[in-house]
């Protein structure tokens, strides 16, 4: 098997071609590792979630860091690894524009809502819909790659 770096086209291939992730946050120095299901435009990925912990925890420290993988085998995979910052988009007019684009792009999927919009208990219905889009700014992407190694030629 051999290891090598990927290139940053290959990254946003594989990000772009995939819709699932692990988003990492800390907040006093404990980590929290979470799956999301996130759509990517440009130099960010969208997110749907509602209140919880890695909300609390991002709106207390921005910095996060979203991984996403694909694996034929134990010997042939990709891993990506993104660093950045989280930012909110409440609905207001100013966020707008971008709310829609996160939405018309999540939306895409089957499911987009999931894992974001499911909690593990019963929520109480409330008068507005608590639910929230977000951005992941990207910082920096990096990426490994594994396969098989070359055939010697003799």
């Amino acid at each position: 098997m051999l290891v090598r770096e990927m290139t940053r086209p290959e990254c946003i291939t594989l990000v772009s071609a995939s819709h699932i992730g692990r988003l990492a946050c800390a907040r006093d120095g404990q980590p929290y590792i979470v799956p999301i299901q996130y759509a990517f435009a440009t130099n960010r990925l969208y997110g749907f979630s509602m209140p919880g912990q890695k909300i609390d925890w991002m709106r207390e420290n921005a910095k996060v860091c979203v991984q996403v993988d694909e694996f034929a085998d134990r010997e042939s995979w990709k891993s990506v690894v993104i660093y950045g910052s989280y930012r909110e988009l409440p609905d207001t007019s100013q966020t707008h524009h971008e709310r829609l684009q996160a939405w018309s792009l999540l939306e895409k999927r089957i499911n987009w809502w999931e894992p974001g919009g499911l909690k593990p208990a019963e929520q109480s219905i409330a008068g507005s819909s608590p639910h929230l889009f977000y951005a992941i700014e990207i910082d920096e992407m990096t990426g490994r790659a594994a396969g098989p190694e070359p055939a010697a030629t003799s």
